[in-house]
């Protein structure tokens, strides 16, 4: 799927916000992070940063992403549960900021609802991400 370079940007804040929901930033989540940004282009430098500054940057708005399309919005959804279940603690922040996600895109809360129990029932990260079939277009 090819996307703009503006939606790799709301999907790759998006997460981050997403992470920091909980207020902590685990090793689990770290490297899913530095692997999503790689396969959005950001360099890694900037992921790094990102990721050690969250908890306090103050600057990035809270507000849940607005996507293209409801299918790179779906395909966020995805990609946001496996980050969250990714530490093994899925927090009620994250669960209410991902359903905020959805409602804001237009994704259907059953069609939510059953990918966050099959996130849910998952015993370790996907082998793909639905970033990893992303392409970023800079026309």
């Amino acid at each position: 799927m090819k996307i703009s370079v503006m939606d790799a940007g709301n999907y790759f804040r998006g997460l981050l916000l997403l992470m920091r929901k909980d207020r902590k930033v685990s090793q689990e989540e770290t490297d899913l992070m530095k692997r999503i940004g790689k396969a959005l282009g950001f360099a890694e430098g900037f992921c790094v940063n990102a990721i050690c500054e969250i908890l306090e940057n103050r600057f990035i708005e809270d507000a849940p992403p607005e996507f293209s399309s409801k299918e790179l919005a779906a395909r966020f959804i995805r990609d946001g549960l496996a980050l969250a279940f990714s530490d093994n603690e899925y927090d009620p922040s994250e669960e209410q900021w991902l359903r905020a996600t959805a409602e804001r895109n237009g994704i259907d809360p059953e069609l939510f609802a059953r990918e966050q129990e099959e996130a849910a029932g998952r015993r370790a990260l996907p082998g793909r991400l639905e970033v990893d079939d992303m392409t970023v277009s800079h026309s």
